[in-house]
């Protein structure tokens, strides 16, 4: 049964760091691309950062463009949303998802995705 498993939500002051985790199991990771989501209270999900699935291509949306950084380490079957400069507009559930693929290829909207984590909180403080 494939699982994705988000950790490393939490409540941070503005302008602190978080790390976000992306754990995967019953698929092949390197088979995979990958996105982050987040969806804020009374907002609609939004594609945050994407990465191919060898690593070696990577997109960040305009609003968390240099300050957020995706990376995936594939023996550790684990995708990671570094995010710093963090602003109160973060707070929301961040998700993370999979597209099989056999491209390296990055994907951007939501219904391109196969599989998805429960989400993990993110409240950044004033």
């Amino acid at each position: 049964q494939v699982q994705l498993v988000e950790s490393g939500g939490g409540l941070v002051q503005a302008g602190g760091s978080l790390r976000l985790s992306c754990a995967a199991s019953g698929l092949t990771l390197t088979n995979y691309a990958m996105g982050w989501f987040r969806q804020a209270p009374g907002k609609e999900r939004e594609i945050i950062a994407a990465i191919s699935r060898s690593g070696g291509s990577t997109w960040n949306a305009d609003s968390v463009k240099g300050r957020f950084t995706i990376s995936r380490d594939n023996a550790k079957s684990t995708v990671y949303l570094q995010m710093a400069s963090l602003k109160p507009e973060d707070t929301a559930v961040y998700y993370c998802a999979a597209r099989v693929t056999i491209s390296g290829r990055i994907y951007y909207t939501s219904n391109e995705y196969n599989h998805w984590g429960q989400g993990t909180q993110v409240t950044v403080s004033s």
